[in-house]
């Protein structure tokens, strides 16, 4: 079965208050649309996306959603409801149109795979799929700000998209639209010129961005990240959270095998859902040989802005029979703070050993473990 979504983008989003449409604001390090669509373009039964434009926006969306494969573009109309019928017309006029599609709004940008998912299902199997949350407020009908009525709870929905539908039977519906008409959404269109559509289950993360507030995230993400060095460099000091520490032996590594540095930067890449430092900076690669690896940790720092996160704190636990590294801590402090940009306080160090056990406790190499906590931009 072929299915395509569809994102309407083309409103002016004046009541966010914006200086420019809303779907081009970034929440979390990317814009609103670039989260919706890819979302979509990124699922493995989504064949296209017709993302619908206003003309003089056209452009900008083209350079945002640049690397986007299967991406359309269709001309926004002076309402939803002739945004929606444009683009159908012209999935219609491919080759190959649609079995189903789904509409989406390009201002709900966290919608789930699940629902993605369940929206697909139910639209195989019954021709129509209307995202849906069950009404737990009380719900009342007021005029001149007094309640006329109250409606029954227990039968009353939100409705969200993405919406799904029988491309065929939708389009015909668009088709019968009379000017006397108004539709807030797709579903209305569906349940007067087709049938009466199905619901399945939305989820409450999926809010639609309309005001200014609504794009303040506080979204935080932990991590962690563990590394070991041996000993047997043949040097006289080891290098951690770029301090020099006197040392009878070297430790062993492409870079100048910082292990504090590398466990923070595979701690900081984890949290923000990216791969590991081996990935940024393989020991393959001659650029990096003797590295300093506080600077490789501004540019992991780098990494995670580009992806809307700023860290919040770092704690880290060294375990080392040798040296000694008390008298260190506090340069490693300021060093790691300088070079994430946060205060030192936000920087934990604890050194112990490993009373006699094992590897570490032999003397053979040092582990240290990072855990740190991120928050959006």
């Amino acid at each position: 079965m072929k299915i395509f979504a569809v994102i309407p983008a083309a409103g002016t989003g004046s009541r966010a208050g914006f200086e420019k449409n809303k779907i081009l604001q970034k929440t979390g390090g990317r814009t609103v649309l670039a989260r919706t669509v890819s979302a979509f373009a990124g699922h493995p039964l989504i064949c296209g996306v017709a993302v619908i434009v206003n003309p003089a926006e056209k452009d900008e969306i083209a350079r945002e959603l640049s690397g986007v494969k299967g991406l359309f573009f269709a001309e926004g109309g002076k309402t939803r409801t002739g945004s929606v019928q444009n683009a159908l017309e012209m999935l219609a006029a491919l080759g190959d149109p649609p079995d189903y599609v789904l509409i989406h709004d390009a201002a709900r940008p966290f919608v789930t795979r699940r629902i993605i998912d369940d929206c697909i299902a139910c639209v195989r199997q019954f021709g129509s799929a209307v995202c849906a949350l069950p009404c737990t407020d009380t719900l009342v009908r007021a005029r001149s700000g007094m309640i006329e009525d109250c409606y029954d709870r227990e039968t009353a929905f939100t409705l969200q998209t993405p919406q799904g539908f029988a491309f065929a039977e939708l389009l015909a519906a668009y088709r019968k639209i009379t000017p006397a008409d108004s539709f807030t959404d797709d579903s209305g269109v569906y349940a007067k010129y087709v049938a009466p559509p199905f619901l399945f289950a939305g989820d409450k993360r999926n809010v639609k961005l309309t005001f200014a507030e609504d794009f303040a995230m506080n979204e935080t993400r932990t991590g962690i990240g563990v590394d070991t060095h041996a000993f047997g460099g043949e040097k006289d000091h080891i290098v951690l959270g770029g301090a020099k520490i006197p040392s009878a032996r070297g430790l062993i590594a492409h870079s100048d095998g910082d292990v504090l540095c590398h466990a923070v930067m595979d701690a900081l890449l984890s949290a923000a859902g990216l791969a590991d430092i081996g990935h940024y900076f393989p020991d393959t690669d001659p650029q990096y040989k003797g590295a300093d690896s506080l600077a490789l940790l501004a540019k992991v720092r780098g990494l995670i802005e580009s992806e809307g996160f700023a860290v919040g704190n770092v704690s880290a636990a060294i375990v080392a029979e040798t040296p000694r590294l008390a008298p260190h801590i506090q340069k490693m402090k300021q060093n790691i703070a300088d070079a994430l940009q946060i205060p030192e306080r936000a920087v934990g160090i604890s050194a112990g050993t490993n009373e006699g056990l094992g590897y570490l406790g032999r003397g053979e190499g040092i582990t240290v473990i990072a855990n740190v906590l991120l928050k959006t931009i």
